[in-house]
């Protein structure tokens, strides 16, 4: 399926001239987003970002790939890396003639916005080591990780988009991960958690939101008896941090029952625009096959705690911005 966005233009109210002018200015709202970019052109464009950064040639990578999407109508699988390199020999002036140029080139940059925004940026590395965790230096690049902890073997199973039929028929929106049951599920990126505990469809499962409001990220069908990591609603996690286990429950309204067929993390991200929309009717859940393939280069190591009841990240990350 070839990628598509689809929006809506916020009509101008009979304002002042300045007021109806800095709305024509403004990027529509999002209402749908078919993330297709490949894992190749992904980590190509995320290189081409840290590799400049710092520099007056710094090369935004959502803004590459924004400019990518509108040369190839949304269809990755056109993707060249000689095209990114030609974006990125351009100065930063010629790229915005560039982007200025693209008549669909706004759209991409706030879709993709939605779901990149601060997966790239400055932080720290913190080592648990002896009971305790250690910050290391501050750094800029990934600052994100795998949802499946490193060590530990799964497979994709591509179905986002496929009809459900238990309770009521519906969209399979989300990323299946098949792998064995107390496998440790990692949290992709720091936030708050928003949503925890039963699910007649998920099962045990818990809801993240990220610092800035914009994402929503949903692990379900945890392990039967012991799903989660310490965790309660409220609580801030940082990427990296084990957040349960991996199981097969839900499909039934009496807690703590497996009913899925196979193992399995269900992994969804939900994004928001804007965050005051969060219950609207219209969700946007985005197909992340190719979005997990490139975060397995971003996986984390963890250790059994002393008792061998928990999972403990080995490291986790850092960000300036989380909200404490």
């Amino acid at each position: 399926m070839k990628a598509i966005i689809c929006w809506i233009l916020t009509c101008a109210a009979v304002l002042s001239p300045m007021t109806v002018a800095a709305q024509q200015q403004e990027k529509p709202s999002v209402r749908w987003v078919d993330f297709s970019i490949t894992a190749t052109a992904l980590r190509d464009a995320a290189d081409a970002d840290i590799g400049t950064y710092g520099t007056p040639q710094h090369v935004c990578w959502i803004d590459a790939l924004a400019y990518l999407a509108s040369k190839y109508g949304g269809d990755f699988s056109k993707y060249q890396k000689k095209h990114l390199q030609s974006y990125c020999s351009l100065s930063a002036e010629e790229r915005t003639e560039k982007q200025n140029g693209m008549k669909l080139f706004a759209y991409y940059q706030k879709a993709y916005t939605g779901v990149l925004r601060g997966v790239l940026g400055p932080y720290r590395i913190e080592t648990y080591r002896d009971g305790d965790w250690e910050p290391g230096l501050l750094q800029y690049g990934i600052r994100v990780c795998h949802p499946i902890a490193k060590g530990y073997g799964y497979t994709h199973f591509d179905d986002f988009g496929a009809s459900r039929a238990f309770g009521f028929k519906r969209q399979h929106l989300g990323h299946d991960l098949m792998g064995s049951t107390g496998t440790p599920i990692i949290a992709t990126e720091g936030g708050i958690v928003e949503a925890l505990g039963w699910n007649r469809y998920g099962g045990w499962r818990v809801g993240i939101r990220s610092f800035d409001g914009s994402r929503y990220y949903y692990y379900a069908h945890l392990r039967k008896g012991h799903p989660y990591c310490d965790l309660y609603e409220g609580k801030t996690v940082m990427a990296g941090e084990v957040i349960g286990y991996m199981g097969r429950t839900g499909y039934s309204d009496r807690e703590d029952t497996d009913n899925i067929r196979q193992t399995h993390l269900h992994y969804g991200i939900q994004l928001i625009f804007p965050p005051a929309k969060k219950d609207d009717v219209n969700q946007i859940w985005i197909d992340l096959l190719e979005w997990t393939r490139f975060l397995d280069s971003y996986r984390i190591p963890v250790s059994r705690t002393p008792d061998g009841k928990e999972s403990v990240s080995n490291r986790r990350i850092w960000v300036p911005d989380m909200g404490d």
